[in-house]
């Protein structure tokens, strides 16, 4: 779990001011990618921060408002299906944490960046593999990419409700991928990732026919 010992070691008397950063949503067919950018105050380490990953909803819902309230400074902003599509899911994941970092009211001396790749950014960065689960300020930003995109989820879900995205969050369960299949991509869908409509429509093709069949 993130200690406050792992962001101390970073402050120098030229780095007081640290912010942690991170994605949520790299992996699903549909929905931005959103990213926040956090500056926690010195010694606060609420219970059970983590990564996002490892909690519940509620919990992370919890921790999202005792985040926000508590924060020095925080920012959550995001990359857009189609900016996905143009650039590819890990450079539109950079660009919402740099956009996020962008719009925090405190600038920080350093940022802490969850995962392997640091690059673009405008402040001095270091890349923290599994960050979320070491930085307080990188699990942070965690929870709140996540709660936002959930939340984004649910408003994606009451558009096109035969989706189905407040279950999956947009994700690529069978289900998904069945449904996408039958009705075809919604303006939410990222199309460079639905390659599988053509690679796997043999499969698809019977699960539907199945699917109609137990309908009837």
């Amino acid at each position: 779990m993130p200690t406050l010992a792992f962001d101390r070691q970073f402050i120098t008397d030229t780095c007081r001011v640290i912010a942690g950063t991170d994605e949520a949503g790299r992996g699903p067919l549909a929905g931005p990618v959103v990213a926040a950018a956090c500056i926690l105050p010195p010694d606060f380490l609420p219970e059970g921060l983590d990564d996002s990953k490892k909690l519940t909803e509620k919990k992370r819902e919890t921790l999202f408002d005792i985040i926000t309230e508590s924060a020095v400074a925080y920012c959550i902003a995001s990359a857009s299906p189609e900016e996905i599509d143009h650039y590819n899911i890990l450079e539109a994941s950079l660009l919402a944490m740099r956009r996020a970092l962008a719009g925090l009211s405190v600038q920080p001396d350093l940022v802490l960046v969850d995962g392997c790749i640091n690059r673009g950014f405008t402040i001095p960065a270091r890349a923290i593999v599994s960050g979320d689960a070491l930085s307080p300020s990188i699990a942070a930003a965690s929870i709140l990419a996540k709660v936002t995109r959930d939340r984004m989820c649910l408003d994606m879900d009451a558009q096109y409700p035969q989706y189905g995205f407040a279950k999956h969050k947009g994700y690529p369960t069978p289900a998904h991928k069945l449904t996408v299949f039958e009705h075809g991509p919604c303006p939410y869908h990222r199309r460079s990732f639905l390659s599988f409509l053509e690679k796997d429509r043999e499969k698809l093709t019977a699960a539907l026919e199945k699917k109609r069949a137990a309908d009837t």
